[in-house]
């Protein structure tokens, strides 16, 4: 009779994740459908309209389902701790990293305090999202039959990836399971690593031809991360840009008014302490200056998918005021504290859309709410701004605060919040540009930079970087820029990660031979078009793959051989690549490179773009790729060598090319006047279907670094129009 009852309760408690819709809701989301258009140009691009900014929620939610649910779906699966239980039991640990920080109990609590309004957008999000399944019955999630409108509260900054990705999942495993965990060494040492990122440019009037302000918007994300859209209200929202699947939110894009570019930053948001924890009668407890601290325990149990059944695994989870128990060093336990507001974090993401000017803007920024971007931004007005992260906290500046530091000395405890005022920042710089590509904000604005001398060290401890070097001479060359020049300077070919290196190479080559009394004439011959290679890349360019080639493979040598846990960027490994590396290290690796491209290739001599492709033929969250099947010639290289448009490609199973998956996604330029001018382009097309015909309709011009037009205002839209229709009546 008691398992009974148990049965009985669980069945009452399914109902809010698998029940069937109620026809009561279908009927009130059909009814509130009919005010909401969604009407999609001949790009596919859907532009979203509707009475109230909860409306247009609503219809962009239906939208993005429309064009792709299993990334709308997966990202929840993802935030709300549930992967293992699709996935399997490798990805507990990733589910139990997001336990840490937030569960639903604690997000439905946040839901229920939150003010009328966002409320409003919480109840769209959830309302659109679930009128998608219940007209779309074939439609069979991997988990989620219902969403919950508290579920856009489990990003602990508003933003789909955040900085939870940053923790690792190895060490929380390895505390968890009572195992062992060895640090690792600082991982651009240790392994290839695709840089992730973003970059931003904002050029003032007094240098461009129109005395307009201009924007590039131009994140470097998984290829496919976002959709393109416009989102329009007569309640003053009227934004477009890229949308993360599964936000409410324009994350990165513009409005009438101004437009705002996020690129991913080190400025100091997360820490890690040290915690002295002992068993005292039973009790775990961590010192804290001359007391001890009784540490908080909480046990839960997580469900992954074992066969076709569903298991448990049950933990106990430890927290500190620091933050919870995320791994262990020596005899000390390592707990995290970091930003984890929700609320706060989701409506500046909102509210920001919603600006109309650089006071304005500012104003939502207070609410500290970013705890990861940097932001570049334009508007109509002619200013130009940045601000570096945004989320800071105070600390007392006597400690190092790239390591962990001691929890037990009340001094290392946060002292509040840096004022927005504080952080790194420029406005109107005298250079006339900004530009920041996951780099310093020191050299953001060339000689109209900030001073690094006038702030605390963890405020930006971010390293230069070869695209901000390459973004730095580019912008600075140029005294006059219109959206076509804009575009090309998003584009430069320039390569500065091999300015040092390749003369390495030139000089080796030059000491080995001459000890060699019968140099390779393929060497010689390879040398020699290296030689007379201006270090830009291009689909013709054989030199452009001997570079790439061999840089891998030198990089990949020198890798091998640090010790210890030395700490490089990216400038200063290529320093320790031509220190350390010998003459006869260096043209070995090229004569191993051209062996190999000749075993693959047919020909040494083999153009990049011949190697280097565009593909996408699924539309799978897990593509996949085919040298038999067509494909798209592309110049642009690895963000590592400094390439603006940037291009993370690599072989997959089966294949001699190399194919991309990662670096330039949506990519926008601006100019800001009485009317806005826009132009867009993103990877493949806008539709994740591949029978649709906007499925690769944008790739020649991603392949090529060229633009589409955007269509912003209704007469323009009006004139191309691929359909209208309202939620649940695209037929």
């Amino acid at each position: 009779m008691r398992s009974l009852f148990f049965l009985l309760f669980l069945l009452s408690a399914l109902p809010a994740w698998t029940q069937a819709f109620r026809p009561d809701e279908v009927k009130r989301w059909q009814q509130r459908a009919k005010g909401i258009t969604i009407t999609r140009d001949t790009w596919d691009i859907p532009h979203i309209y509707g009475k109230t900014d909860a409306d247009v929620v609503f219809g962009l939610l239906y939208s993005q389902c429309e064009d792709d649910f299993a990334r709308v779906e997966e990202n929840y699966i993802d935030a709300i701790g549930r992967m293992a239980e699709v996935d399997g039991e490798d990805a507990l640990y990733h589910d139990l990293r997001a336990r840490l920080f937030m569960d639903t109990t604690q997000a439905i609590a946040i839901y229920k305090k939150s003010p009328a309004w966002m409320k409003k957008l919480l109840d769209a999000f959830a309302e659109g999202t679930n009128y998608y399944l219940a007209t779309h019955p074939n439609v069979k999630p991997r988990l989620l039959t219902r969403f919950q409108p508290w579920m856009p509260l489990m990003f602990s900054e508003g933003s789909i990836g955040g900085n939870l990705s940053v923790i690792s999942t190895e060490r929380i495993k390895a505390f968890y399971t009572n195992s062992k965990w060895s640090a690792q060494a600082y991982d651009f040492e240790k392994t290839d690593r695709e840089p992730v990122g973003s970059n931003g440019f904002a050029i003032a009037p007094s240098k461009t031809a129109s005395k307009k302000a201009m924007l590039l918007i131009n994140p470097h994300t998984s290829f496919y991360f976002r959709s393109e859209v416009h989102v329009v209200s007569k309640k003053g929202l009227n934004a477009y840009g890229a949308v993360t699947w599964g936000q409410f939110f324009v994350y990165q894009g513009f409005n009438q008014n101004c437009g705002w570019m996020h690129t991913s930053g080190d400025a100091d948001s997360m820490d890690e302490y040290l915690e002295t924890v002992e068993k005292k009668d039973g009790i775990y407890q961590y010192k804290y200056g001359s007391d001890w601290r009784p540490v908080k325990t909480e046990k839960i149990s997580l469900p992954y998918k074992s066969g076709n059944e569903i298991k448990h695994k049950d933990f106990t989870i430890y927290r500190t005021h620091h933050g919870p128990v995320a791994g262990q060093l020596g005899d000390k336990w390592i707990t995290i504290s970091m930003m984890n507001d929700p609320l706060n974090a989701l409506a500046q993401s909102y509210l920001r859309t919603k600006a109309n000017d650089y006071k304005s803007y500012q104003n939502v920024m207070k609410l500290n709410g970013n705890a990861t971007n940097n932001t570049v931004y334009a508007d109509r007005k002619g200013t130009i701004a940045y601000w570096h992260g945004n989320f800071i906290p105070k600390r007392n500046p006597k400690f190092n605060w790239n390591e962990p530091v001691d929890g037990s000395d009340p001094e290392t405890d946060w002292k509040g919040l840096h004022d927005i005022s504080e952080i790194v920042q420029v406005k109107n710089p005298v250079s006339g540009w900004i530009q920041n590509c996951n780099s310093t904000p020191f050299s953001v604005s060339g000689p109209s930079s900030p001073a690094i001398s006038q702030y605390p060290t963890y405020m930006a401890p971010d390293a230069e970087n070869y695209r901000g070097v390459n973004a730095v001479q580019v912008l600075s060359q140029k005294s006059v820029f219109t959206l076509d020049t804009l575009i090309a300077a998003a584009n430069d070919p320039h390569l500065p990660g091999f300015d040092d290196l390749i003369p390495s190479l030139l000089q080796a080559y030059k000491t080995v031979s001459a000890k060699s009394e019968e140099p390779s004439k393929p060497l010689a011959e390879a040398i020699e078009i290296l030689n007379n290679w201006d270090k830009t890349y291009g689909t013709t360019s054989v030199a452009t793959t001997l570079a790439v080639f061999w840089g891998e493979r030198i990089q990949r040598l020198a890798r091998a051989q640090i010790k210890g846990n030395q700490r490089f960027d990216f400038l200063t490994f290529t320093d320790y690549v031509v220190k350390n590396t010998s003459p006869e290290d260096k043209v070995k690796m090229l004569a191993e490179v051209l062996d190999e491209l000749t075993r693959d290739f047919g020909t040494w001599k083999t153009p990049w773009g011949e190697i280097n492709r565009f593909q996408r033929l699924t539309g799978k969250i897990k593509e996949t790729f085919d040298d038999q099947k067509p494909s798209f010639p592309v110049g642009f290289t690895s963000a590592t060598w400094g390439s603006l448009a940037s291009f993370g490609a690599r072989t997959y199973p089966g294949t001699k090319k190399r194919y991309g998956s990662v670096g330039n996604s949506f990519v926008a330029v601006v100019e800001f006047g009485d009317r806005v001018k826009a132009r867009t382009v993103v990877n493949g097309g806008h539709s994740s279907d591949p029978a649709s015909p906007h499925f690769n309709d944008q790739s020649a011009l991603f392949s090529t670094g060229k633009f589409k037009d955007v269509w912003f205002y209704p007469e323009d839209i009006q004139q191309h129009v691929g359909k209208t229709y309202h939620p649940g009546k695209n037929k």
